[in-house]
């Protein structure tokens, strides 16, 4: 068998090979979703994304007798490590055949470029941070991702645990149909009135006519409420607005929840509609016509993913994730919402899992953050 030679890619070539491995490696595979093409490409910066206004990343790219066989990115979050005080390198975009010779020589040139910049170990999946796309899924291979969520086969678990790397943190997705709305726990309704009433909470959903702005200050929130979070690091200025112009064209205003007290937006919610059926249709191309094929008649989708339920720090613990769920639930189901998926969820957060537990949620799909040295 030909020897495995690993390149930095560096050339347009290289770039195209990294970028098109994952329709090679997964074709037949039904329940492969593949990436919006324009918005992967940013995520690798191999267009301008912020997220690389104070980060670094270096694809490589894994051949055997010429062909492309694997590929992984190595990236350095400098956010991150200021953050944490900690010299912390990631591993993304990992993709490879069943061949542990592969996943060893990929991982042995990113972790040497890791350490050539000083850092000293290394975490992942992350495509590029854990505000992404990240997580190897470990659980729940028999039916596609839902929208933003990653998929890959069985056997990556083996090759990343065989170079070394171990379990960090698990995340979960749950999932809930209308049908067991009935099987709702009674005392969630008690905590959600006393909510409410403590902070005299006013709810409203997103507004249409600032969408944009509403949104921008969504993303803010995401930010504050989740600074004790495990792994976390906070989206820049620059990323908050790149991600509001493009969330502003998929978020349904209908399936979105904004807690105010005292006039200020302490919390929110919002449902994203699993737009992936679409995205396979179109193969991830959004142009020229991709676009419309993806947005138009919204109402026709009846899943959505619950993405995040965020509340600030000082108004955490006193049920306004439950509020804000609560006054969701009624609009999703006049929208026309007959499923959710709520994802991720951290294992160690032991609060969100116990209340969708008791809602009657049903664990379905489980991915994986791995840790290891870089030397």
């Amino acid at each position: 068998m030909a020897e495995v030679v690993v390149h930095a890619v560096a050339s347009r070539l290289q770039r195209k090979q990294f970028f098109q491995l994952p329709w090679q490696l997964y074709r037949g595979d039904p329940n492969w979703i593949p990436p919006l093409r324009q918005n992967q490409l940013e995520l690798l910066n191999f267009k301008p994304h912020p997220f690389y206004d104070n980060a670094e990343i270096q694809a490589f790219l894994a051949l055997r007798g010429g062909e492309p066989c694997g590929r992984v990115a190595a990236i350095v979050n400098h956010v991150y490590n200021e953050r944490h005080k900690e010299k912390r390198g990631f591993f993304g975009f990992f993709e490879s055949v069943d061949d542990p010779q592969v996943a060893e020589a990929l991982f042995g040139a990113a972790r040497q470029w890791l350490a050539d910049r000083g850092l000293t170990v290394l975490r992942g999946p992350a495509n590029p941070s854990m505000n992404y796309e990240c997580g190897l899924l470990i659980d729940g291979f028999d039916s596609p991702p839902t929208f933003m969520m990653t998929y890959n086969p069985p056997y990556y678990a083996k090759l990343i645990e065989g170079c070394g790397f171990s379990k960090s943190q698990d995340m979960y997705a749950y999932w809930g149909h209308v049908n067991m709305l009935q099987e709702l726990d009674k005392k969630l309704q008690f905590i959600v009135d006393e909510a409410k009433r403590r902070f005299n909470v006013k709810l409203r959903n997103l507004d249409g006519s600032r969408f944009y702005e509403d949104v921008r200050m969504f993303l803010d929130i995401y930010n504050r409420s989740l600074v004790g979070s495990w792994g976390f690091s906070p989206m820049s200025e620059g990323e908050i607005d790149h991600a509001g112009k493009a969330l502003k064209y998929l978020i349904v205003p209908e399936l979105t929840a904004a807690a105010e007290v005292d006039g200020k937006m302490v919390g929110a919610v919002f449902g994203l509609l699993d737009y992936n059926p679409r995205v396979k249709r179109i193969d991830g191309r959004l142009l020229p016509f991709g676009f419309i094929r993806l947005l138009r008649n919204k109402r026709a989708i009846p899943r959505i993913r619950l993405v995040s339920t965020n509340v600030v720090p000082e108004y955490q613990k006193w049920g306004l994730g439950l509020v804000l769920l609560n006054k969701l639930l009624p609009d999703s189901l006049a929208y026309g919402i007959q499923e959710a998926e709520f994802s991720w969820v951290l294992e160690t957060n032991h609060l969100s899992k116990a209340s969708l537990e008791r809602g009657g949620a049903k664990l379905v799909k489980s991915w994986r953050m791995y840790d290891g040295d870089v030397a």
